[in-house]
């Protein structure tokens, strides 16, 4: 027999470290660096802009062929990427709806990455712990024992599976066969509210639903949807030779915080033999505190429920969730099994049935539960859910202080977490507000005072504060409305 020859690469210079007691140094002050990034936080402005040189030196560095080494390439990082984020981990971070992470569950993901499994299937302890997560969430949210789930990157994603099994489940023929409409079939339709997030339209284009088919029901003066409007519109539809399949309730508006009448919405779909699904991204958590709770009322009853842990759960980007009443909502929405990921009886392959590749779409999936389940171990649910109380109770604590300043106007209620407000004091004129509020927001985000984002409600410019923040004291709204106070004064004083 011929010998074959050996490859000649043996010699390459491994991608593991060469010098791992080298590496180990540099580990650790990574991690002790980390630590006082975090530890001092709050001694940081709640955020800086980039130099112009910075930005160009990250845009415009040609592509590296050769080795920088470690050291170096950390140092980089030090340089020019860890002074300059979103600054969302920041106590005075209100902006968007974006949690600032934990210590520890930063660590977590250090330990999923460093173990780098799949958890899309096979015999291996971490999809086992996201089963286990899974289940927990669905106890926490009021599902029932069976309900099914799956960890995803984002509320996007969550809401197009929920919307995917909706459709599987309600749309009276076989949508993975036939497409979107199924051949001579009444157009499916979709209710939800003109304050829905904007995921909404993004799916039915993605699902081939088509975004006509997304039906928006006008809301109240408190933002939440008109469920009697939602109820007429389904009749026209159905007078018209159309299919209502799906009813969207949203749990937390991103505008508001409104919170749709779930338990109205339920009802409804029960009558019209309709899906009812809960955008919960960020307003579900309030099931976790029975503080909060009673505003989700009726969330439980739901068949699908979305909702981000990046947001109100505090955790590092990106993990979210999607439940289904029943297991079986979601294997029989995405399971589809190729010969290469065969399942054996014993080995890697084997083990039990759980198969989470079949419960999404992706296949390839990070550890995401790790995080989840190590801040439930730690922390527990009840002071997770006292947190989440006690940010609704900032956002009224806020909303009092606009209320009693004689040049602060509430532009929206607040029901939840969210207040929207702006500069008005008297002797301005209403047309020059707008631009005086939107160089206030700038100022305060410049200034690193805080980081509060813009809106437009009932056509006025208004500052936004969402409140999904652990970090966070009552001396930081106080020092937000001093900002703003100081700032407005200075834009619209008469030598301004």
């Amino acid at each position: 027999m011929t010998a074959t020859p050996r490859p000649a690469d043996d010699t390459l210079p491994p991608l593991d470290p060469a010098d791992w007691e080298a590496f180990r140094a540099l580990a650790h002050r990574m991690v002790d660096d980390s630590i006082d990034f975090l530890r001092d936080v709050r001694e940081r402005p709640a955020w800086q802009p980039m130099p112009i040189e910075v930005r160009d030196r990250i845009l415009h560095e040609p592509l590296p062929r050769s080795a920088q080494g470690d050291a170096s390439s950390y140092a980089d990082f030090l340089h020019l990427v860890r002074p300059y984020p979103n600054g969302n981990i920041h106590p005075r971070a209100w902006g968007w709806v974006m949690g600032p992470g934990t210590p520890q569950s930063a660590m977590a993901d250090f330990l999923a990455s460093v173990l780098n499994p799949n958890v899309g299937g096979f015999e291996q302890a971490p999809k086992y712990v996201e089963q286990v997560v899974v289940r927990w969430l669905a106890e926490a949210m009021g599902f029932p024992a069976g309900a099914g789930g799956i960890l995803v990157s984002g509320g996007t994603l969550a809401n197009v599976l929920g919307l995917a099994v909706a459709r599987r489940r309600r749309a009276g023929f076989d949508a993975r066969t036939t497409g979107g409409h199924g051949a001579g079939e009444p157009r499916l339709t979709l209710y939800a509210s003109t304050e829905v997030h904007g995921w909404l339209a993004k799916a039915c284009d993605f699902l081939g639903l088509g975004t006509e088919a997304f039906r928006r029901v006008p809301v109240g003066d408190d933002f939440r949807v008109d469920v009697d409007a939602m109820a007429q519109m389904i009749a026209a539809d159905r007078a018209a030779g159309h299919h209502p399949y799906c009813i969207i309730g949203t749990a937390g508006t991103v505008q508001t915080g409104a919170t749709d009448d779930l338990e109205a919405l339920a009802d409804l779909a029960l009558r019209e033999r309709c899906w009812f699904h809960v955008d919960g991204a960020f307003g579900a958590m309030a099931a976790l505190s029975p503080e909060t709770s009673p505003i989700v009322r009726g969330m439980a009853r739901a068949d699908s429920i979305a909702f981000d842990l990046h947001k109100w759960g505090y955790l590092p980007f990106g993990v979210a969730a999607v439940l289904t009443r029943a297991d079986a909502d979601l294997v029989d929405t995405f399971s589809m099994q190729a010969a290469y990921l065969a399942r054996e009886s014993r080995g890697v392959a084997g083990g039990e049935t759980i198969y989470f590749a079949s419960r999404g779409i992706e296949l390839t999936r990070r550890f995401s539960a790790l995080k989840v389940w190590m801040m439930l171990k730690a922390s527990g649910l009840d002071l997770l859910g006292a947190h989440i109380a006690r940010n609704v109770r900032q956002a009224a604590y806020l909303d009092a202080l606009v209320q009693a300043a004689p040049d602060l106007e509430s532009l929206a209620p607040t029901p939840l977490n969210i207040v929207n407000f702006r500069y008005a004091p008297a002797g301005v004129a209403a047309e020059r507000l707008d631009a005086v509020n939107q160089e206030i927001l700038l100022q305060l985000q410049e200034r690193g005072i805080a980081v509060p984002s813009g809106t437009t409600i009932h056509g006025r410019y208004a500052i936004r504060v969402a409140i999904t923040n652990h970090r966070s004291t009552a001396a930081d709204f106080d020092a937000l409305i001093d900002g703003v106070r100081t700032i407005g004064a200075a834009l619209t004083s008469p030598s301004s």
